[in-house]
């Protein structure tokens, strides 16, 4: 929906949602049940997509995977997560870009269309040489991903992350470095938490739509004031995140794909899974 003025310099916003057929979770957000578990109760919520988490997976193969989910009727959005990339030695880079093959190579079996990369980070990497490290391993495993089939989607992080997880840190960092690629199998994963804050998020939408490297897309909340960074984020609609405006700037920029709940939280992992999916359904309904 396209963003317009109003006499009194308002905007028109997004229309509610109203119904769950661009909802997806990722595994973490329900952490505590089973990937068998997770997939059962997101279907039989109404869930569409599932973005899986590595960790998910363990105990499984990627055939057995992809078959449960399959056979629940959810489509795979992503696997999460490749990335770390940045590394003060040249061994330590080679075995991230191995690893990324093998990320890649999951990602396929599984039937998931991207990677969501969390870039990585180093404290002993000044952040600039970490930036380039980071294009240096893009670039080195994408005719992987290339042959794979599989796109790879840079996902800024809060710059609270830029010692150990990522040094990119903002959606024009995103965009700058899917763009230094020139190629179309490398674009973005825009997650709300992260970027939220940005003066300049609209633009770097409107951007990211402009050059076609909006690949995904995560909400949740950011509460006021969290109890934990990392482990404490809202469930949409108890946080101060304008999460209606954004997505009317993500939907003008051209983006029409699933719309990712991703929450990691200590309160929400403590309570009933199944209470708690039904809560992540009315959310999203009522305030994304």
């Amino acid at each position: 929906m396209s963003v317009t003025p109003l006499t009194n310099g308002a905007t028109v916003l997004a229309e509610p949602l109203v119904d769950t057929k661009r909802l997806c979770l990722h595994t973490i957000t329900t952490k505590p049940l089973d990937l068998r578990e997770a997939v059962a109760q997101y279907a039989a919520s109404g869930v569409a997509g599932i973005s899986v988490w590595r960790e998910a997976m363990e105990g499984y193969t990627t055939t057995e995977v992809r078959t449960l989910i399959d056979d629940h009727g959810l489509h795979v959005v992503s696997l999460v997560r490749g990335g770390f990339f940045v590394d003060p030695t040249p061994e330590g880079r080679q075995a991230a870009i191995d690893e990324n093959k093998r990320i890649i190579d999951q990602a396929a079996a599984i039937g998931a269309p991207l990677v969501v990369l969390v870039c990585g980070a180093h404290p002993e990497v000044p952040l600039p040489v970490a930036r380039a490290q980071i294009l240096e391993g893009i670039m080195a495993v994408l005719p992987h991903a290339v042959a794979a089939d599989v796109k790879l989607a840079i996902e800024p992080l809060h710059p609270m992350y830029a010692d150990m997880r990522s040094a990119v840190n903002t959606l024009e960092q995103a965009n700058d470095l899917a763009l230094a690629t020139n190629h179309s199998h490398v674009g973005v994963a825009f997650d709300v938490y992260h970027c939220w804050w940005d003066p300049q998020l609209e633009h770097e939408i409107k951007r990211c739509g402009a050059h076609d490297k909006l690949l995904a897309y995560h909400v949740c909340d950011w509460k006021v004031p969290p109890s934990d960074l990392l482990l404490d984020r809202g469930l949409m609609g108890e946080g101060c995140i304008p999460l209606r405006q954004i997505r009317t700037w993500v939907e003008d920029a051209g983006f029409e794909g699933y719309i990712e709940v991703e929450i990691f939280s200590n309160n929400y992992w403590a309570q009933d899974q199944s209470s708690y999916i039904q809560a992540i359904r009315q959310a999203y309904l009522d305030h994304v």
